[in-house]
């Protein structure tokens, strides 16, 4: 029988960091993005007798795994156990052990057994130890900066939440991040859902939503917004791109404008692209709108959003840079060709990025939520880097060579206008807003970033 144990300390009391893994989504932010789990079935939550059904990777392979709850003793101490599964047992204890009314240790001890006998013992654990190390540290890093985090949110808890885009990368990650701290989120969705207790119905194309289940809302955050970069840009889907935005950021400022009880608070995305190709000028919060199809698009979406400013609810506009998450976006369409050793500096590698980690994309929504932000604020990591920079750092993390540039023509042939506009183009944007506040990134440097995203 092979042994796994891991021990953090974290920064708030035994009992929160019990009720922080009882929540709804604890599940899913103890996931990591480097291991394509999905889970299929979910049956209460580490209550005695609670199950969970997962699809998880077994080389090229799937398998499902089914693990049940044991004994808990609730602020101390609970347990799973391998239903069925890739390993011939599992047993895995995680403790909450009191060091102060501020602090306690996480531990994580776990009995495990591969099939196969010897040979399951001699090429298979040391596999699955790595796998294991991997998914703990991340876990075991996750857990704490939430609890940090919440716990510096915790004078307004609990909120009740309405997100639209809940389906979406930022999206489907801030859900359990807001669950977890014990915010009740509810998705905007559309027909044919209804509205419920977890849902408020809307449709921007219609011009229509569900005022009265947005009575009571405590704050709204504004994601929804067509996929920039999931097609070539034709004048068709260049007119989707800002209806998607525009019309969809006027129907809800409208609809929390008209309320009786509107939220104190709407988050809206916006994009540093309102910025425009700059070069290497710093850009912050003062800094003048660009020229551009993006730049224009930035505009009318921030403008739309005038009728809830109007009606006195505090409004905040964060312009997102690029994205990194190992589970999608603009880092995961990077990924294959890197990994294959054919990645390399795009055109002439000199163009900024001005990236941020997806933890700190979320942290930032929490953080608007519940400080007094308001107006535009740029969501980018503090240290910008150029695009040859950037090609550097992921080779180094993926350990492999970055020696096939992209050049500039190439860009343009295959991918047109949005190929100028996001792979060529240049904006070095600094987070002044956010910094002046107090946020704290977790993730301000870019290694660091790629290798918690990665898991490496």
């Amino acid at each position: 029988m092979a042994r796994f144990l891991k021990r953090t300390l974290l920064p708030v009391s035994a009992e929160a960091a019990y009720d922080w893994h009882a929540r709804p989504g604890a599940l899913e932010r103890l996931s990591p993005p480097f291991v394509a789990t999905h889970v299929l079935r979910k049956t209460g939550g580490i209550e005695p007798g609670s199950e969970v059904e997962i699809s998880v990777p077994l080389g090229p392979f799937r398998t499902r795994w089914v693990a049940r709850h044991g004994a808990a003793r609730p602020g101390q101490e609970f347990c799973d156990e391998q239903v069925s599964g890739p390993f011939r047992s599992w047993r895995h204890v995680h403790r909450f052990e009191a060091r102060s009314p501020s602090e306690c240790v996480l531990e994580d001890a776990i009995e495990f057994e591969l099939p196969g006998g010897f040979l399951g013992r001699a090429i298979g654990e040391p596999i699955a130890r790595r796998q294991i190390e991997r998914t703990f540290a991340f876990r075991h890093q996750i857990t704490a900066s939430d609890l940090g985090r919440h716990a510096q949110a915790s004078p307004t808890m609990p909120l009740r939440i309405v997100v639209s885009g809940a389906s979406g990368l930022v999206g489907s990650a801030l859900l359990p991040f807001l669950s977890t701290a014990g915010h009740t989120p509810v998705k905007l969705v559309r027909p044919p859902r209804t509205s419920g207790k977890d849902a408020v119905l809307w449709d921007p194309a219609k011009s229509q939503i569900d005022r009265a289940a947005l009575e009571g809302a405590d704050a709204v955050v504004h994601l929804a917004g067509e996929n920039i970069a999931a097609r070539r840009w034709s004048p068709a889907v260049k007119a989707e791109i800002e209806r998607s935005r525009v019309q969809s950021t006027k129907l809800l400022a409208e609809a929390l404008a008209s309320l009786e009880r509107p939220p104190k608070v709407l988050v809206c995305a916006s994009a540093i692209g309102f910025y425009g190709e700059r070069g290497d000028e710093l850009l912050d919060e003062s800094s003048r709108p660009g020229t551009g199809f993006l730049a224009d698009v930035c505009q009318k979406w921030e403008s739309a959003a005038q009728p809830a400013t109007t009606r006195g609810i505090r409004t905040v506009h964060l312009r997102f840079g690029v994205i990194l998450s190992g589970r999608g976006g603009a880092l995961a369409k990077m990924l294959t060709p890197f990994k294959l050793g054919a990645g390399g500096r795009v055109g002439s590698g000199r163009q900024w990025m001005s990236w941020v980690a997806l933890e700190d994309v979320i942290g930032s929504i929490l953080f608007a939520i519940t400080q007094p932000v308001t107006g535009p604020a740029n969501v980018v990591s503090p240290n910008p880097v150029t695009n040859a920079e950037f090609t550097k750092v992921l080779g180094k993390v993926l350990n492999r060579p970055t020696i096939f540039p992209m050049p500039a023509p190439i860009v343009r042939i295959a991918f047109g206008e949005l190929g100028d506009a996001l792979l060529l183009g240049s904006q070095r944007v600094l987070p002044k807003a956010l910094q002046r506040s107090g946020f704290r990134f977790l993730y301000p440097d870019l290694e660091a970033a790629l290798r918690f995203e990665l898991g490496r």
